[in-house]
């Protein structure tokens, strides 16, 4: 199931009931099909702009109904400046100060071709299993580049 999916399940979830912690989300999740870990979690609820109350999590003050998924699309777009591919293996250039961001919000992807990013100051290293699971990230990457 994808992370669309899974955030606006855990947007659901929030508004039915109180959901006092994250252990009490991830077994909610877990009922619905989604399998999920305590960071995958954190940042789910980041990227919602969840807050916790006394009475549990909620909305944001900007009670945002959608979830942000074009995160890693408009930090590629804004600061990425060259995919170079070397084999099973990603070059990213960025913008100085921002390859760390960047390789954050791709690492929140998911994206099952990558096997881990490393970020510096300007540069990304992303590692692939494969000659062709590095093309068909550095195609999607330089789509979002667009």
């Amino acid at each position: 199931m994808s992370k669309l999916s899974r955030q606006n399940t855990i947007l659901e979830l929030v508004q039915q009931e109180a959901v006092a912690n994250q252990e009490q989300l991830r077994r909610l999740l877990l009922r619905h099909g989604f399998e999920v870990t305590q960071a995958t979690l954190s940042r789910d609820i980041n990227e919602l702009s969840l807050v916790k109350t006394a009475t549990g999590y909620s909305l944001g003050r900007g009670e945002q109904t959608e979830p942000s998924y074009y995160t890693a699309g408009r930090l590629v777009r804004e600061f990425v400046t060259e995919v170079r591919e070397a084999q099973n293996l990603l070059v990213i250039k960025t913008s100085p100060g921002s390859a760390q961001p960047v390789a954050a919000a791709v690492d929140s992807e998911g994206w099952t071709e990558i096997v881990g990013t490393v970020g510096g100051d300007d540069t990304i290293l992303v590692i692939s299993a494969s000659k062709r699971a590095a093309h068909k990230v550095a195609q999607r990457i330089k789509g979002m580049m667009q």
